[in-house]
């Protein structure tokens, strides 16, 4: 199943009878909510999801971007149109972290076509799109998540995964070998994970890089689908990019959700530094 579109097949898929449902959920780490940005004009038709409030739950211990409660995520999705017979497209207008993490969720939550805009709103204008400042108010989805779908890790299974599989870590290097941590209370990463920085998997433009550069960037690091693959970055959000990608290349990965905000909250968990893994 295609897990990203690109603009040209927005614009047609768009101007069909029945066009997908199509979430924008704009995102900035540690920034204000999306939706101004939104309002002042988005992609026809686009639906605003909200990352912090709809897409995860409050930050604690089990990290900074936990998985929402059930039951409102689903309601969140409804309410923006969602259904389990629609397709649907999201996209940011960022790095993609945001549309990724829309992207698992839906598919972690059962549903069967979730697809990403290729470069997000920036990909659109370049295009020749349009946008808008009208808001639709959607017909209410009838979207039931059933999870399971797609594979989760928690911290004792991302240690696990690490000794007997790959366990990539999506952060910046730099963040990886411990030279610097802006966010979380300890510096360093999983013992046994692999650096993989997300922003690796696109170009300068944005765009994600053609499924056999990508498939030969995650062999150079020993994710080729012969092991298990697992995924792990601050707080989960830019991990799902990471999954995304490796979806593209034909590698199925699992998520670990709480990430480093959640392994490095507790002491008693082990930290690594510097450049090796291990």
């Amino acid at each position: 199943m295609d897990v990203i579109i690109t603009a040209k097949e927005w614009a047609s898929e768009s101007a069909g009878e029945r066009p997908p449902t199509l979430l924008d959920i704009r995102y900035r780490p540690g920034g204000p909510p999306g939706r101004p940005q939104y309002e002042a004009g988005h992609l026809p038709g686009a639906v605003y999801v909200d990352m912090d409030a709809e897409l995860a739950g409050e930050p604690g211990g089990r990290g900074r971007h936990p998985l929402p409660d059930i039951a409102a995520f689903g309601a969140a999705m409804r309410r923006a149109g969602v259904r389990s017979d629609r397709p649907v497209v999201v996209h940011d207008d960022g790095l993609g972290w945001a549309a990724a993490r829309a992207w698992w969720m839906l598919r972690w939550a059962g549903h069967p076509s979730v697809r990403v805009l290729d470069g997000g709103l920036a990909a659109w204008t370049a295009a020749g799109g349009e946008l808008t400042t009208e808001v639709p108010a959607p017909a209410e989805g009838d979207f039931v998540p059933e999870p399971g779908a797609l594979p989760v890790l928690d911290a004792d299974g991302a240690a696990a995964l690490a000794r007997r599989g790959v366990l990539l870590d999506a952060r910046a290097g730099e963040r990886y070998r411990g030279e610097v941590e802006p966010l979380d209370a300890v510096a360093g990463h999983i013992p046994g994970a692999v650096s993989a920085p997300t922003t690796e998997n696109v170009t300068e433009d944005g765009l994600f890089r053609p499924a056999p550069e990508l498939a030969a960037r995650f062999a150079d690091l020993g994710a080729t689908g012969a092991a298990e693959v697992g995924v792990y970055c601050g707080s989960g959000v830019s991990a799902a990019h990471e999954i995304l990608a490796l979806a593209v290349a034909g590698v199925p990965a699992a998520l670990y959700v709480g990430s480093w905000s959640e392994w490095s909250s507790d002491p008693a968990r082990p930290v690594a530094t510097g450049a090796d893994a291990g």
